[in-house]
């Protein structure tokens, strides 16, 4: 029963290790639930391979943005309900507007400034 432990335990530790090294914490905190359950419900290989998998990328989905900002090492994340119009003194509070309350400016979006340009009245 020792040996049973032991093999545990290395087994444990190899997902650990592995997790680490894919970046993949979601999955290393869930796979000893998912596995348990997997026990109890006599999955297969792949259904239990397919719910860690589902487990992982669902958090980096929800979670991919947040990273993003992170890595970009922006000074703070601000919104427009924070700004202070008072220290921008050339800019005026009434001709700025939620984007959807604004016309779409001319041209592509893909070029970043129409959100940007269709919230500033002209």
């Amino acid at each position: 029963m020792t040996a049973a432990k032991t093999v545990a335990r290395d087994v444990t530790a190899e997902v650990a290790y592995l997790t680490r090294a894919l970046k993949a914490p979601t999955l290393r905190e869930s796979v000893g639930r998912l596995a348990e359950r997997a026990r109890e419900q006599s999955w297969t290989h792949e259904e239990f391979l397919v719910a860690c998998l589902q487990r992982e990328v669902s958090a980096r989905e929800s979670h991919g943005g947040e990273g993003r900002i992170r890595a970009a090492r922006f000074p703070a994340r601000k919104s427009l309900e924070e700004f202070d119009f008072d220290h921008a003194r050339g800019l005026r509070r009434d001709l700025i507007a939620p984007a959807p309350l604004r016309r779409q400016a001319p041209g592509p979006s893909w070029t970043g400034m129409a959100p940007a340009l269709a919230t500033i009245r002209s």
